[in-house]
C-alpha cells in the first residue's frame, strides 16, 4: 500500500491592501509571505480578510497553522472585517490551531484572549529595532534549536502597541521603546509585534508612502532610514522561529 503524505497547509490572513510597489516587484504582499515562511511542498491560501474574504469554517481543520499579517487599521476597530477576524482567532484557539500573528495580528490576538491594546505609550515605531529575549525559556529553546539569542533586530512599523498582556500569555521580547514586543499563548499562538518578513526595500517604500501621506515628518522618516544604514534584521533567525513554531 502507498502512503501518500498529505500536505502541510497553511493559510495566510491579510489584513492590508498590496501596495503598487509591492504588487510589482513581488508580486503582492502573499509573495513577501510564502517566500519568508514558505517551503517546498506546502499548500498555502490567500484570504484577503481586509475585502471580507475568510474560509468557511467548516474548512479551517483542514489548516496546519495560519498567519495573520500588519494592517494599516487598528486592531481595536469595530469594522466588520476585524469582528470577524477577531470570531474566526477565538475559534481557532477553541481548536487549538496555531496562528502566527504579527504586528496588528499580534495585536488582535491580544485583543481576543482580552489584553489591551491602544496607541504606542512613546509614539510611532518604524525602522530597524533591536529587542531583547526572553532568557531561560523552554519553548524558544525548542524553536532555536540551540543558542537563544540575548537580542535580535527586527524591522518595526506600528503606532498602536499592546499595553496589557492576556493573563494566559508569557512574555518573550521587550524593547525600550515597546514593552511587548513578542509573547506566546499555549502551543498555538506566538506573537511578534515586529515585521519577519520586511525587508529595507519594502520598509523605506512604506516610510516615503506615510511621508507624501503627511502622517509623519521629514526627520522622522530620515530617523527611520538612518536605521538600516549599517545593519540589517537578523532574517535567518526570524524565519527559523516561525517556521519552527507554525511547523513544529
Amino acid at each position: 500500500m502507498v502512503v501518500v503524505e498529505q500536505k502541510k497547509r497553511f493559510a495566510l490572513f491579510l489584513a492590508t491592501c498590496d501596495s503598487e510597489f509591492v504588487k510589482k516587484t513581488y508580486g503582492g504582499y502573499f509573495n513577501v509571505f510564502l517566500s519568508t515562511f514558505g517551503d517546498e511542498g506546502e499548500q498555502w491560501d490567500l484570504f484577503r480578510v481586509i475585502d471580507g474574504h475568510f474560509p468557511d469554517e467548516k474548512d479551517l481543520d483542514k489548516y496546519d497553522g495560519f498567519v495573520i499579517s500588519g494592517s494599516p487599521h487598528d486592531a481595536f476597530g469595530e469594522a466588520d472585517w476585524i469582528v470577524k477576524l477577531c470570531e474566526v482567532c477565538q475559534k481557532l484557539d477553541d481548536m487549538k490551531k496555531k496562528v502566527l500573528g504579527i504586528c496588528f495580528g499580534h495585536q488582535i490576538i491580544t485583543r481576543v484572549k482580552g489584553g489591551k491594546i491602544g496607541r504606542a505609550l512613546k509614539g510611532a515605531d518604524m525602522g530597524l529595532r533591536s529587542i531583547n529575549i526572553a532568557k531561560d525559556n523552554e519553548k524558544l529553546r525548542g524553536y532555536f534549536g540551540d543558542e537563544v539569542p540575548a537580542s535580535l533586530a527586527i524591522i518595526k512599523c506600528h503606532q498602536d502597541e499592546v499595553l496589557e498582556l492576556p493573563e494566559s500569555a508569557t512574555l518573550l521580547a521587550s524593547s525600550e521603546v515597546c514593552e511587548v514586543e513578542m509573547f506566546s499563548i499555549g502551543d498555538h499562538f506566538f506573537c511578534i509585534q515586529g515585521h519577519p518578513e520586511y525587508n529595507k526595500e519594502i520598509l523605506f517604500e512604506i516610510v516615503d508612502r506615510v511621508l507624501n501621506m503627511k502622517l509623519i515628518e521629514q526627520e522622522f522618516a530620515d530617523k527611520a532610514k538612518s536605521t538600516m544604514e549599517t545593519a540589517q534584521p537578523d532574517r535567518i533567525l526570524w524565519q527559523k522561529l516561525c517556521k519552527n513554531f507554525l511547523k513544529g
